[in-house]
């Protein structure tokens, strides 16, 4: 049974030829709209895990009385956690002020509550140093999304600070020649946990401000990264031994924008091998889904990581034809294990699992590393549908809200995004279509063609 767990649905005019002309094979592939269920699992995340006076979020659900305590040394999980918030508030633009009201509040005072940094620097006046520098850098990624999504200086300005002032100069030459940053502040290390997310930082750092001394960083550390993989790991596609998913997404998304920076083709190589590697390797994978990394706080949310940057590389028009079907194909196979797996009578109480092929063990205390790798996967995968399923005409289309009772004409013509006709089911020959949680239509995202010429867009969820 479908449930209508949180948001109405949504209704637009479109045109079903438009989308038969500017369909194209990705799209194609697309199953259904996923941004009901990002909406849903969202709503799980911030209820249940959000700090709401402090932006920042609880290890555990905060019900929970030890919740502050287990959360007290959380700092670079808070990163991924806000980047939900921050990719669902760039999905909603123009759509949902109250919730973009309620988004950027969270940002806001994510960054007054310095991410939750549980380090203290005597003459830090920044509040972001800590002594880990991969948790600096991930959270310099996250400061960084935050300007890109609000269009406001501050956060940029403030990730371009802590890598100027505390990441970079912790790096040297080592005997090997090649420039890297080491894991802490006391010079151990390097890793590639600290080295991949160096090298996005400063890739990104030069794409806003074109100072470059960052584009060298960003390629100092890419050749460091790559001769670890040629030199220990046969260049086989693995960052680091044993793979793991947010050295894997990292990597790769870091070469993908060197590529689009310099136009060399090898790093574009190298980003496909990497995030490939990710969704093919029984190293990342178990029975065609991501598999459970660990219940840890860092390993419950490597997924969280990975995923973004997936959908990143099949959205770039020049990335590998082959990997980027491979991956959406492989993207929605994962959000619809997930979501075929949460408990949805539990809702808000939904929790998810550190395995996307199985349901969460009501035994064990929920943790929010798999609550934001799960809500992750469903919000970038709802992105990247919405993506390459939009014409021209949906961009400046009026948006109204419908009663979930409206019904449809019973000899209406029904159509998936890509414009292909969609047989009626036998159930519906007898009554009209109502779009509600008992549809006999799977929920997805559909175009309605009445007799009387009109089409609508329909989300049924």
């Amino acid at each position: 049974m479908k449930r209508l767990l949180f948001f109405t649905a949504m209704f637009a005019v479109a045109s079903v030829m438009s989308l038969r002309a500017q369909s194209n094979p990705l799209a194609e592939m697309i199953e259904r709209d996923y941004s009901g269920r990002a909406d849903s699992l969202d709503y799980v995340l911030t209820n249940q895990f959000q700090n709401t006076s402090k932006g920042t979020f609880y290890a555990i659900p905060r019900s929970y009385s030890n919740a502050g305590s287990a959360t007290s040394n959380i700092y670079w999980q808070q990163a991924h956690a806000l980047d939900v918030i921050v990719y669902a508030y760039e999905r909603l633009k123009g759509s949902d002020d109250s919730r973009l009201a309620t988004y950027k509040t969270t940002m806001e005072r994510w960054f007054r509550s310095h991410a939750n940094n549980w380090y203290r620097k005597s003459g830090d006046d920044t509040g972001f140093y800590n002594e880990f520098t991969d948790d600096m850098c991930w959270i310099c990624l996250t400061m960084l999304h935050m300007s890109e999504a609000l269009e406001v200086e501050t956060y940029a300005d403030m990730a371009r600070t802590v890598f100027d002032r505390y990441i970079l100069p912790r790096g040297s030459r080592g005997n090997d020649g090649f420039f890297s940053l080491p894991w802490k502040d006391d010079g151990s290390g390097p890793n590639a946990c600290t080295n991949a997310p160096g090298c996005l930082v400063a890739a990104k750092l030069y794409e806003r401000y074109g100072d470059e001394s960052y584009l060298q960083a960003a390629k100092d550390l890419y050749d460091y990264q790559a001769n670890v993989m040629k030199r220990e790991l046969n260049n086989d596609g693995r960052v680091e031994e044993p793979p793991l998913t947010y050295t894997q997404g990292t990597f790769g998304e870091a070469a993908r924008r060197l590529y689009h920076l310099t136009g060399e083709r090898g790093y574009m190589t190298m980003a496909g091998k990497v995030l490939n590697y990710a969704v093919t390797s029984g190293r990342c994978n178990y029975n065609g889904l991501l598999r459970d990394e660990g219940s840890s706080m860092d390993q419950s949310i490597f997924k969280a990581v990975l995923i973004p940057y997936l959908v990143n590389y099949v959205l770039d028009d020049e990335a590998t034809a082959s990997y980027r079907r491979r991956m959406v194909t492989f993207l929605q196979k994962n959000a619809n294990a997930l979501w075929d797996n949460l408990k949805h009578d539990k809702y808000p109480k939904m929790y998810c699992n550190y395995y996307w092929g199985s349901p969460v063990d009501d035994a064990q205390v929920p943790s929010m590393g798999a609550m934001v790798s799960g809500a992750s996967l469903m919000e970038n995968v709802a992105r990247m549908a919405l993506a390459l399923t939009a014409t021209d005409e949906v961009d400046g289309i009026d948006v109204v809200q419908m009663e979930n009772e409206e019904r449809i004409m019973n000899d209406a013509a029904i159509y998936d995004l890509s414009g292909r006709r969609i047989p009626r089911p036998s159930t519906l020959d007898s009554r009209p279509l109502t779009l509600n949680p008992h549809s006999s239509l799977p929920p997805g995202l559909y175009l309605i063609q009445r007799q009387d010429g009109t089409t609508k867009k329909v989300l049924i969820k």
